[in-house]
């Protein structure tokens, strides 16, 4: 397909502007690149977005790689070098037939080659660039290495020699987390017991059992990740931080590692950050029509404070660049300082925390000022002087935007105020909160039927939302048994008016605030999830779990 096409088909979509399109076009003589991949480079669109749009083009069905397992049996019929030199990704095998991913719809190349390799009769798919490449190394590397195999071999080879050699230690420490990585894992747990080391998996914000290791195995396993952390191998009786960068077929993953000192041993957390997350839209992240109107209006807005609230792992950040892309980034200097930086925008100024050297986000946000910024992002509210900062920066005129732990979106203003905010910058600086948690969604292969009990009818009728039935995931090959495939969000905003700002200064109860928020339209998390729960998207049980 011409690439000035694709250019013209993003734009009758109303994904990119002319300018935004000229813009990478300027790009693109200097770079050589495709114009496609241009600009999902520079955040017009990201890569799934263009995927879609060029399925739709050319009417094909498109599949999301990142929520959708590719098939063993599918990828053992065609070679890696022909799928990889031909341009497409065998994704399963339904009734004979073999379903095939393109990144370029007319790419009769692939459709030749792979029918005339397995004969069998094709159905093409449009998959996007970025999930293609990930996903072609990935499958075809566990295909080759299984590693659950691997792992038991070596636990096999240590019961019989009853030690653990420096290399099955570090063949070990290495499947571990390449497992964590196949999984989409965001935390691996390694978790010492009487005779038993467990190795345990969060995914979708959910931990997963994952693995029994010998006893033996395991001072060397948390030796090896201290090492790779510059940690002090010697200190076992007091907890430690720290980080690695690991690297697994051809991408860095930035491991931030915590240990803690048990009576089994020291237990071991890593959180697994691949640094180069895919940009999503607020419409895909889960937000109603309502509320992603409300959010693109808020971030429209010149100056003042936005802040996202929720615990860790509630998608707090990505929801903060789902909504930054809503800003004109040709027209407003946006720059942010993250720890660390998850996703990667063209056209933002983005600076990573450094706390060794004394670079944490009071002192980036302090300096920033100097950089005549529109926009500023902090990533994290955390202390008194990082508080203090973006109050007062939002009041020189600017945009700020960061997040807050807390339960929901009222709690974030005694947060706050425990931070020494003053209250009456604090209150006119406010432009809104918005609260979320993430809700794991029902695998639509596995889709069935659940009767509400007594108890769970009345929170529908409690909130006057009708029901005729709800859904639950059986667990299938396709969601690992799970009953789950991707997540949610559950949100509510809360944008803060003249009302408001009154009631924040004038120091009354939260409950206070809360009504007044809710005369005012405010949905609660809660509510909002036993819509979703109602629109069949996520299960009761699921809702409960995030809300309680």
């Amino acid at each position: 397909m011409a690439a000035v096409k694709i250019g013209e088909i993003l734009k009758s979509r109303n994904l990119i502007t002319e300018t935004q399109l000229q813009i990478a076009l300027v790009q693109q003589k200097i770079t050589g690149e495709l114009l496609g991949a241009t600009i999902v480079k520079l955040g017009f669109v990201s890569s799934k977005e263009l995927g879609q749009s060029l399925a739709e083009q050319a009417g094909v069905e498109f599949i999301d790689l990142g929520q959708y397992p590719i098939s063993e049996e599918a990828l053992r019929l065609i070679p890696k070098e022909v799928a990889e030199t031909s341009g497409f990704i065998p994704i399963e095998i339904t009734d004979g037939r073999l379903c095939i991913g393109l990144t370029n719809p007319s790419n009769i190349v692939a459709v030749d080659k792979a029918t005339a390799i397995t004969g069998r009769q094709l159905k093409v798919c449009m998959v996007d660039p970025d999930n293609y490449r990930e996903h072609l190394e990935k499958g075809y590397f566990f295909l080759e290495n299984p590693v659950q195999q691997s792992t038991e071999k070596i636990i096999r080879e240590i019961k019989e020699t009853h030690t653990a050699g420096g290399q099955a230690i570090t063949s070990l420490s290495d499947l571990i987390l390449i497992d964590g990585i196949r999984r989409n894992a965001t935390d691996v747990h390694i978790t010492p017991a009487a005779g038993i080391t467990h190795v345990f998996y969060r995914i979708d914000g959910v931990l997963q059992y994952g693995h029994g290791l010998p006893q033996v195995v395991h001072s060397g396993i948390v030796s090896r990740i201290k090492i790779l952390s510059k940690m002090d191998i010697a200190e076992m009786r007091l907890p430690q931080d720290g980080s690695f960068t690991f690297d697994f077929l051809n991408k860095g993953y930035d491991i931030r590692v915590s240990t803690v000192p048990t009576i089994y041993g020291e237990n071991v957390v890593m959180r697994i950050l691949s640094g180069t997350g895919s940009l999503l839209s607020l419409e895909n992240l889960g937000f109603d029509e309502h509320n992603v109107r409300t959010i693109r209006a808020l971030f429209q807005k010149p100056y003042g404070v936005i802040l996202i609230a929720g615990p860790t792992g509630s998608g707090k950040t990505t929801t903060l660049y789902a909504a930054l892309r809503e800003i004109n980034l040709l027209e407003r200097n946006v720059i942010t300082v993250e720890d660390p930086v998850e996703y990667k925008l063209s056209l933002t100024k983005q600076s990573q925390v450094n706390e060794k050297t004394g670079y944490d986000f009071a002192f980036a946000a302090r300096n920033f000022m100097r950089q005549d910024p529109d926009v500023m992002l902090i990533g994290e509210i955390r202390d008194e002087e990082t508080a203090r900062i973006a109050i007062r920066t939002s009041i020189t005129g600017h945009l700020v935007l960061s997040t807050i732990h807390s339960n929901d979106a009222v709690t974030a203003i005694p947060r706050l105020l425990d931070l020494k905010v003053d209250k009456f910058l604090m209150s006119s600086s406010l432009l809104a909160i918005i609260a979320q948690r993430l809700a794991r969604r029902i695998c639509p292969f596995c889709k069935t039927d659940h009767t509400l009990s007594d108890s769970e009818r009345e929170l529908f009728e409690e909130r006057q939302i009708q029901i005729e039935k709800t859904y639950k995931g059986a667990g299938c090959s396709k969601c690992n048994g799970s009953g789950y495939a991707g997540r949610s969000v559950i949100g509510e905003i809360l944008p803060v008016d003249d009302e408001l700002r009154d009631l924040i200064y004038s120091d009354v109860p939260i409950t206070a605030i809360q009504s007044a928020a809710a005369r005012k339209g405010m949905i609660p998390l809660k509510e909002d999830g036993l819509r979703k729960v109602a629109a069949g998207l996520i299960s009761i049980d699921e809702l409960l779990r995030v809300t309680g």
